[in-house]
């Protein structure tokens, strides 16, 4: 017995190399696209546009490692493109650059390493911060940033219940995907991930219509314009939303989603690109 206690002794430092910390940093491309009162549907078939991302990722074993990210992408929807009546007539549409900051836990199914498991499934949660700013264009082509025009009376004094929202908000990213090694130092990674907002007001429409006389006094006959854009269609029954009628669905917040292929590089310390190599415990008979 006392053989067999001091080889385990002698033994541990090398099993203990099994849970040896590695990081991955890497570049992704992929696509964005957005989900709320402009575009009822997760996946649509439109609305798709090009985003980047950056990720830095601390494993403290093959399995469990803390992510941070910083992704940029452009989000847009359209009434037009659906197929509500209700919301074509309402004929509002929106864009908005998106500047986003994460952190995230991430969890491998499979403990995967350089010379062992080469291919796992994965899956992350975690916190963000976004920026975000959304515009439109009026029928002469012109670019107008929404939130100056109080389009639902935000600010407004006569509707204290409706505040100025803010252009920076959290996030709660999740979602998951696949790791494959290429070789001893480069893992590509597709990546689904979903990122539930704190805000219903990413596409500048929340709640319900306002006084569009109101409206005209404080903020101009462009707000007006732009809060309800019905009268611009041909099929226009002369007639517009009266107060209080609904513009949005209040009820539910915004989301907005990447799908993005990843590489990384993966290090066993930082400057040091070596492949990241598990020790197993060697086996050994007791007699």
């Amino acid at each position: 017995m006392k053989r067999l206690i001091y080889s385990l002794v002698l033994l541990l430092p090398l099993c203990l190399r099994a849970q040896e910390t590695h990081h991955e940093i890497g570049l992704g491309l992929g696509v964005a696209n957005y989900y709320g009162d402009l575009q009822p549907k997760f996946f649509a078939s439109d609305g798709y546009r090009p985003m980047a991302t950056a990720v830095y990722k601390f494993f403290m074993s093959p399995r469990i490692g803390l992510r941070t990210g910083v992704s940029v992408c452009q989000l847009t929807a359209a009434d037009s493109l659906g197929r509500i009546p209700i919301n074509q007539k309402r004929n509002l549409s929106f864009t908005t650059n998106v500047f986003e900051f994460h952190g995230a836990v991430e969890f491998n199914f499979l403990p995967i390493d350089v010379l062992h498991r080469k291919v796992t499934p994965y899956i992350f949660g975690g916190i963000g911060v976004f920026y975000f700013n959304p515009f439109a264009e009026d029928v002469a082509g012109n670019k107008h940033f929404l939130r100056p025009l109080s389009t639902e009376g935000q600010g407004l004094p006569m509707y204290p219940d409706r505040k100025k929202y803010s252009l920076v908000n959290m996030s709660f990213p999740f979602g998951g995907g696949f790791k494959f090694f290429i070789g001893k130092t480069l893992m590509v990674t597709p990546e689904l991930g979903l990122r539930y907002t704190n805000t219903d007001y990413m596409d500048d429409v929340s709640k319900s219509y306002v006084n569009m006389d109101t409206l005209r006094q404080y903020k101009g006959q462009l707000a007006t314009a732009m809060s309800f854009r019905g009268n611009e269609k041909a099929d226009w029954d002369g007639n517009n939303p009266n107060y209080g009628y609904q513009r949005g669905d209040s009820k539910a917040n915004d989301w907005y989603w990447f799908g993005n292929i990843t590489v990384t590089v993966y290090f066993r310390s930082f400057g040091n690109a070596r492949p990241y190599t598990k020790t197993r415990c060697p086996g050994f008979y007791y007699r």
